[in-house]
């Protein structure tokens, strides 16, 4: 299967096709975060990068190759709850035309897109362009994260995955916590993320005390929460441990943040047909 992957970051596509079992014969990756692809190179080294997405074109830009599969997750922030909610004015969620274009333009079996949550009627102008509508899918199932994400697709019969009970306690290097699933990691969590501003919002903080355990605390207490590893959020993520080894924590944490949960992507790519 030959697969092109817009906005590919560190590769989460490559990883959910290998592990629902799909061989790759080319993997074509727009991307232009050099510490994504240095980590997706790193991981993947037979990647064939393309650069900036708005510079792919079909069939130039694969030396004769057909596209079976394209994948990607156009930038959200013009779109998310959580941002200022910008919609198609924001250059960043423009990008989205730029993945339908190279639907159209490549033709492929099958596409899947991921995005966040957002207001209906951006909603249904993906849905309308694509052919498709949503299927809303939360990360909690499979991880120990609260993730709901939509996911547009013409791959047949994907239904809900299993839950798998897996539990924040579950992904944890050390200590406890108050809660059985995390909160959604974004881009920006190495600065605290929408964690430090959830506790702060409601007067409220993660307190660890010296022995690793922790507790819920006013905000008059000490501040002594902490946020989670790279690790545990390679974890949330269902990443393979120590796969963003290479790069500052700060970079870690941002291209973890703009990823996909794996486990949800492979269990979508299940039901594809050769």
């Amino acid at each position: 299967m030959n697969v092109l992957s817009l906005f590919d970051g560190m590769s989460c596509g490559r990883i959910a096709l290998e592990r629902a079992g799909i061989k790759v014969d080319k993997y074509f990756a727009a991307e232009i975060d050099k510490y994504a692809i240095q980590i997706a190179n790193k991981n993947y080294p037979d990647t064939i990068h393309l650069g900036d997405v708005q510079e792919v074109i079909y069939p130039e830009s694969f030396d004769g190759h057909k596209i079976d599969l394209v994948i990607g997750g156009s930038p959200c922030q013009g779109f998310s709850f959580a941002g200022q909610r910008l919609n198609f004015d924001d250059p960043r969620s423009k990008l989205f035309f730029e993945y339908a274009r190279l639907v159209k333009e490549c033709n492929p079996k099958y596409f899947l897109l991921e995005n966040v949550r957002m207001k209906q009627e951006c909603q249904d102008v993906i849905s309308d362009i694509l052919g498709v509508y949503p299927i809303p899918i939360n990360s909690s199932l499979v991880s120990a994260q609260s993730r709901k994400r939509l996911y547009w697709t013409n791959i047949p019969r994907v239904s809900q995955p299993d839950d798998k009970a897996i539990v924040l306690k579950d992904i944890l290097e050390n200590g406890i916590v108050d809660r059985d699933k995390s909160h959604c990691i974004d881009a920006n969590y190495f600065k605290g993320g929408n964690l430090k501003q959830y506790f702060e919002k409601h007067r409220r903080q993660l307190v660890f005390s010296e022995d690793g355990l922790c507790h819920i605390g006013t905000a008059d207490d000490e501040k002594r929460w902490r946020k989670l590893t790279p690790l545990e959020c390679e974890r949330l993520q269902t990443v393979p441990d120590g796969y963003t080894v290479g790069v500052s924590n700060s970079q870690r944490y941002k291209m973890l943040g703009n990823g996909w949960t794996v486990d949800v992507i492979s269990h979508i790519f299940k039901n594809m047909e050769a």
